[in-house]
């Protein structure tokens, strides 16, 4: 049985570091002190170094800090490992393992589609994305297998294709949900259905940092453009009323 080494233990490397734990030895590198919330889990706290020992390492970490956090792991991996991202975006993550990481560590950039809210009380049905770079056949396809057991769906695909899809499911969405809570819109007792979705929309992006918003819109090469076809739809509409 593989053990696992987990850098960051923000709300998603906390929600990945109890589910791992059911069936894998976990230990967490983090730069503040959560020894015992990791205990919690089910995992042991360690040093960075210790972390990178495992054979399979998952990088935790916000969008903008793993460039500078592949650079500390590196030097640090087992010949062998597997470094696993889970970043929200894909093509600047796979650019990056690639030039920083050892040519002999294998690669596995995913991105699950869920996170702690979601997720708080089961994975069943809930959606990962795999983007497989470098890793051998046999590896990819136990942890495939594994994910899968877990009533995971999982999705196959480039980091490519993944970035231009997501722009629109994921980053256009939060510009919305941003975009309501700006306009100050709240629940009202005179409301549709329709309101309430919007409202739904509002909610799902409120327990989620300013810094993935912003994260997942400058680290995506798709989320600009998407963005702005859609300011430009409202403007259109906006003027078509106004004549």
């Amino acid at each position: 049985m593989s053990s696992i080494g987990i850098i960051g233990f923000g709300r998603f490397g906390k929600l990945s570091a109890r589910y791992l734990s059911k069936d894998f030895p976990v230990v967490v590198s983090t730069r503040s002190d959560k020894a015992e919330a990791i205990k919690a889990c089910g995992a042991r706290s360690v040093s960075l170094e210790a972390a990178c020992r495992q054979p399979v390492v998952i990088l935790c970490m916000p969008i903008s800090a793993m460039r500078e956090t592949l650079r500390q792991v590196a030097p640090l991996l087992s010949e062998d490992a597997l470094v696993v991202d889970v970043c929200s975006v894909k093509v600047y993550p796979v650019q990056w393992m690639r030039e920083l990481l050892p040519e002999t560590v294998s690669i596995l950039p995913t991105h699950p589609m869920f996170g702690p809210d979601s997720a708080a009380n089961s994975l069943n049905g809930r959606k990962i994305v795999l983007c497989p770079e470098r890793i051998g056949g046999d590896q990819y396809d136990k942890i495939r297998a594994w994910l899968a057991r877990q009533g995971l769906v999982v999705i196959q695909t480039t980091a490519q294709e993944h970035d231009e899809k997501i722009a629109v499911s994921l980053s256009l969405t939060h510009f919305i949900g941003r975009s309501l809570s700006a306009f100050g819109a709240r629940d009202l007792d005179i409301d549709t259905e329709g309101y309430k979705r919007l409202m739904h929309i509002l909610g799902v992006v409120s327990h989620d940092t300013w810094q993935l918003f912003e994260d997942m819109h400058t680290y995506n090469p798709y989320a600009k453009q998407k963005r702005q076809a859609f300011i430009d739809a409202m403007t259109d509409i906006h003027e078509r009323l106004s004549q």
